[in-house]
C-alpha cells in the first residue's frame, strides 16, 4: 500500500486546507522541479486549479491552505503578509532548554549559502521572531512548541539551531540521523542491532493555522499528528518528569 501523502482536512467555497505528509514539496521553486507536488495532487482531486497562499518546507508535516478563488487568494494573501495569521509547529529537537518560554529574534538571510540555507546576519539578515515553549524533554530530547510571527524560509530550524536545539533529522541544520527509543526511555533494554527508528525525518510539524474568514470571524485549523511524529512525543510524554506534565497541561 502506498503511504498517504495528504488529507483534507477543511473544504469551504474559499480554500481547501490539507494536512500534508513529510517529504511532499507544497509547489515548484527554483530546486523543486518534482512532479509529485501537493499543488497538482491535490488540483486532481478538487478537479480545478488551486491557488497556492503559502508554503512549508517539504520535510515539514502539517497544514497548508490553498485557495478555490482570487479573491479568497487575495485575502489571504494579504493576512499572511500583514501578520494576521497566527501559526503554531510543533518540534522535537536534541537537548534539554533551561527556560520554559523564550523567543529568538535572529535577523536572517534567505538563500545565504552556497547549500541554500538561511543564515543568520546581524547587518543584512531580515526581522524574523520566533516564540518558544518547552513541552516535554526526556534524555536528551525536548519537544517544543514554536509559533513564527515573521515567515522567513527555514525561520524556526534556524532560530532553534542557534539555540542549541537543532531540530532532529534536520540535515541543513543539525544531524541527519534518526532518533530511536533508546536515545529517550532510561534502563532501555532492547537490541541495538533491532532497534527501529521512531523517527527519521525533520521532526517538525505544522499542527495549527488560525486566519481571519471570509465573513469577518476566524477559522482554526488543526492538523493531527503523523503516526512517527505521534509515536515520538508520545514517548518523550511518558518519559518526562511529573512536574513538566502540570505545567504543560495547566
Amino acid at each position: 500500500m502506498k503511504p498517504r501523502l495528504f488529507s483534507i482536512v477543511h473544504d469551504d467555497d474559499d480554500i481547501v486546507a490539507v494536512n500534508k505528509s513529510s517529504g511532499l514539496a507544497v509547489s515548484a521553486d527554483r530546486w523543486n522541479y518534482s512532479k509529485r507536488r501537493l499543488d497538482t495532487l491535490l488540483n486532481e482531486v478538487i478537479g480545478r486549479r488551486l491557488f497556492t497562499v503559502h508554503r512549508i518546507d517539504s520535510g515539514t508535516s502539517g497544514i497548508v491552505v490553498f485557495a478555490k478563488n482570487a479573491a479568497a487568494h487575495r485575502r489571504l494573501s494579504i493576512a499572511f503578509e500583514t501578520r494576521a495569521v497566527h501559526k503554531t509547529y510543533t518540534a522535537a529537537v536534541y537537548g534539554v532548554p533551561q527556560w520554559t518560554e523564550t523567543e529568538c529574534a535572529a535577523p536572517l538571510v534567505v538563500n545565504g549559502d552556497k547549500l541554500h540555507r538561511t543564515i543568520i546576519d546581524r547587518y543584512r539578515g531580515k526581522k524574523s521572531l520566533t516564540r518558544f515553549r518547552l513541552l516535554y524533554s526526556a534524555g536528551r530530547v525536548s519537544v517544543i512548541e514554536a509559533e513564527p510571527e515573521s515567515g522567513r524560509t527555514h525561520q524556526i530550524r534556524v532560530h532553534l539551531a542557534s539555540l542549541g536545539l537543532p531540530i532532529i533529522c534536520d540535515p541543513l541544520y543539525g544531524r541527519e540521523n534518526p532518533l530511536f527509543l533508546s536515545s529517550i526511555k532510561k534502563g532501555w533494554r532492547g537490541d541495538p542491532f533491532d532497534e527501529r527508528p521512531l523517527i527519521g525525518r525533520l521532526a517538525l510539524h505544522a499542527a495549527k493555522l488560525r486566519l481571519p474568514a471570509g465573513d469577518g470571524s476566524e477559522l482554526l485549523l488543526e492538523a493531527p499528528y503523523p503516526k512517527d511524529m505521534a509515536a515520538l512525543i508520545n514517548q518523550v510524554k511518558k518519559q518526562a518528569s511529573p512536574h513538566q506534565h502540570k505545567r504543560v497541561d495547566s
